[in-house]
This record gives structure tokens, C-alpha cells and sequence, in this order.
């Protein structure tokens, strides 16, 4: 199986995506650039006018503040509320709240265009509580109590109090729009690579059930499926010829491939691994494979013995496993013989037998009724980078070749001369 990487987790709604917010350290910075405008403000306005316009005036900016602080609580709160139905419920309790807001807003700076600056944090607060219209709506009326708040305090002469802040609010809103659009792109972009990693690991965990299937299939048609078949002819064999002595010897064979058998699957049910592969030599491990089936078998061995990976080595055992019965199956061969080649870079394995041959190219795909063996084993060779090759024609008995390719084993004399 694929080792599994770490991966992004999906916004599943209980975060609030960049597009619906503004980033919570920028929400802090406006909030307390809102309350240093606003005090800074109030003792401007304080001092340049007298006490019986300051009560109503102060008593006003005190009540923006109050609306400020609520809405941005209950927005803080509730950022994505109008994704969700509860949400949009939620949703419906604090906007009110925002509208009062503006209101109070757009009377305090007509009134007193000395909070013209708090504009800014009233228009990105309107921006993060209202969506579409409603937000150009909002953001508009913000702009336009600012323009005409600093236009009255020219004496309704300087045409640039008037579209300056008008100017500002669009381009803030141009901004503001811009940002939102990319946020969402961005947005859609991580749910886009999200949805493809889920769909990719889950293709990785599909293909590594598949890929394991496949092994285990191909163990148990190598193993057991084989085994039961010998024994099964065996069997047969012993009741057509009973109570002859001959019947007698099928009978003991079968019992004693049967018994090999049951190990076999003990193990493969237990670590499906082949007993007694990791050691020993690994001619003898060929021969005992082999001779369970066909028990006159030869076994010859060519070039120098090195040592092979594990995976290699299992392999090797399966192929003649399932090539030396399907000879005692199909072939009617007098003779057999395996022969484990080693080359400098790749290990072979020939198995042959005198029988009856049959023509490769006829074969008939795996059904119930068999026909798996040389597909099993030219994926089992192929899997490890190897070549499977079947010679056989009527009446000329077969030949299966398998090589598998060997990492080179660097030259330590040229090793240690390069060092030098």
C-alpha cells in the first residue's frame, strides 16, 4: 500500500473562508482603528465647540460605538452564517444591528464631520456583513454620509470634500471586490486539490486491494489450487486401480500432498510466506517445490550461486511450483527438469518437459474451470520486472523461461583502485 501523505483538511464550514471574512489580525487592526479614530475625534470635537452641542454630539458618537461593538461581536460570531440555514437564522439577528449602525453613522458625521476618518472601519465592517447588493448599498451610504458631512464643513464649496470620499468609497470597493474574487478562486482552487487528493488516495487504497488480490490469488492458485489437483488426480487414480497395490501407493501420495498442502495454507493464511524460503539453499527449496508434483523431476543449476532477493527467491518457487504441476496435470511427460540459471545481472529459470505440447497462442482465458497458471506467472515475473516466455507446440513437449533482472553488484577492486 502507498504510504499515506499528510493532507490539507476540506473546509467543512466551521472555518471561514478569506472570501466571507476579513483576516481575524486585519479585523483587530480596524477595530482598534476604529476606537483611536473615534477618541481622537470626540476630544477634537470637544474642544473647537461648545457644551451644549457636545452633550447630543457625544451622546451620538457614544451610541455608534455601542452599535460598532455589538455588530462586530455578533459578526466576529457569526461569519458564515448565511451558508447554513441556522446560520441564516443567526444571521437575521445581528444584521438589524448593522443597519442601525449606519443609520447612527451617516446623522453623526453629517452632524459632525470631525469622525469623517472612522469611515473606514464602518465601510469595511459594512463589506463583512452584507453580501452582493446589499454591501454596495451599505458601503455607498457610508461614502455618501462622509462626503456630505466634510462637504457641509467647507460651507458647501469644496466640490473635492464632496468627491473625494465619494472616490475613495469606490475604490475601496473595487479593491474590496478584487480580493473577495480571489479569495474565491483560491478557495475553489483548495477544495479543487482536496476533492483530487481524497479521490487520489482512495485510488491508491482501490489499486493496493487490487494489487493484494492479485497476490494472494496467485499464492493460492500456486499452493493450494495445485496441491488439490494432484491430489485429486492421485485419488482417482487410486480408485480405478483398487484394491490393487498400486492404489494403495496413489493413496499415500495424496495423503502426503495433501498434508504439504495444509502447511502450505497454514502459512499462507498465517504470514503468506513460503516456508522455509528465507534460508536455505535455494535449489533444494526448488526441488522440494517441485517433486511434490513430479516426483522424477531434475533439478540443474548453472553459473555462480549469489544471492537473490527475498521477493526474487519467492518468485522463483512459484513459477516452478505452478510449471511442474501443470506438467503432472496436463503435459503426460515422462521426463522434466528445472534449471536455475545465474548471470552476471539476472537470474533464469527453465522448466521442460517431453509432453504433449499444446499451442500458446490457443490458450483459453482463466474461467472457474482453470486456465490461471501462466497468466499468474507471467504476472508474478512481470511484477518484478521480468520476462516470461512459453515455447510448446503439439507433440514437442514445452519449455517456460522466466528472468528476472538483478541489481549490479559493484566491483570492490575497482572500487578501492578509485579510491586510491
Amino acid at each position: 500500500m502507498p504510504t499515506a501523505r499528510p493532507r490539507p483538511e476540506p473546509n467543512n464550514g466551521n472555518s471561514t473562508p478569506a472570501s466571507i471574512r476579513i483576516d481575524g489580525r486585519i479585523d483587530v487592526v480596524v477595530h482598534l482603528g476604529f476606537a483611536v479614530l473615534m477618541v481622537s475625534s470626540a476630544v477634537r470635537y470637544v474642544m473647537r465647540h461648545s457644551p451644549a452641542d457636545n452633550v447630543w454630539t457625544v451622546a451620538l458618537a457614544g451610541a455608534v460605538c455601542a452599535l460598532y461593538a455589538v455588530t462586530a461581536v455578533l459578526a466576529h460570531r457569526q461569519p458564515l452564517a448565511r451558508r447554513q440555514p441556522t446560520g441564516q437564522r443567526a444571521q437575521r439577528l445581528w444584521i438589524p444591528w448593522m443597519v442601525a449602525l449606519v443609520a447612527a453613522w451617516a446623522a453623526l458625521v453629517v452632524v459632525a464631520p470631525s469622525f469623517a476618518w472612522c469611515s473606514f472601519a464602518i465601510f469595511f465592517l459594512t463589506r463583512t456583513a452584507f453580501r452582493g447588493w446589499a454591501g454596495f448599498v451599505a458601503g455607498g451610504a457610508t461614502a455618501a454620509a462622509t462626503a456630505v458631512g466634510l462637504f457641509r464643513m467647507s460651507g458647501w464649496t469644496d466640490i473635492s470634500m464632496l468627491l473625494g470620499p465619494l472616490a475613495a468609497g469606490a475604490l475601496l470597493t473595487l479593491m474590496y471586490n478584487k480580493i473577495e474574487r480571489d479569495a474565491a478562486v483560491q478557495r475553489k482552487l483548495f477544495d479543487d486539490v482536496t476533492q483530487a487528493q481524497e479521490q487520489l488516495a482512495a485510488n491508491q487504497r482501490e489499486a493496493g486491494i487490487a494489487a493484494e488480490r492479485e497476490r494472494v490469488s496467485r499464492e493460492i492458485h500456486d499452493t493450494v489450487t495445485q496441491g488439490l489437483a494432484s491430489s485429486l488426480l492421485l485419488l482417482e487414480a487410486a480408485q480405478r486401480s483398487w484394491p490393487a497395490p498400486a492404489a494403495n501407493n496413489d493413496v499415500r501420495k495424496a495423503t502426503d500432498l495433501l498434508r504439504r498442502n495444509l502447511a502450505d495454507t497454514r502459512s499462507l493464511v498465517h504470514e503468506l510466506s513460503a516456508p522455509g524460503l528465507e534460508s536455505g539453499p535455494l535449489p533444494d527449496a526448488l526441488e522440494h517445490a517441485a517433486r511434490q508434483y513430479f516426483e522424477t523431476v531434475s533439478i540443474h543449476v548453472t553459473g555462480e550461486p549469489q544471492p537473490l532477493p527475498s521477493e526474487v527467491r519467492h518468485a522463483l518457487l512459484r513459477v516452478t511450483q505452478s510449471a511442474v504441476a501443470n506438467i503432472k496435470l496436463h503435459a503426460g511427460a515422462d521426463h522434466a527438469s528445472v534449471t536455475l540459471g545465474y548471470l552476471p545481472d539476472a537470474v533464469t529459470l527453465d522448466v521442460f518437459d517431453d509432453g504433449r505440447g499444446f499451442d500458446p497462442a490457443a490458450v483459453p482465458p482463466a474461467s472457474a474451470n482453470g486456465g490461471y497458471g501462466l497468466r499468474a506467472m507471467r504476472q508474478r515475473v512481470e511484477q518484478l520486472g521480468g520476462e516470461l516466455s512459453v515455447e510448446s507446440s503439439p507433440g514437442d513437449g514445452t519449455i517456460i523461461a522466466a528472468q528476472f533482472p538483478l541489481p549490479r553488484v559493484p566491483d570492490q577492486s575497482n572500487t578501492l583502485k578509485e579510491a586510491l
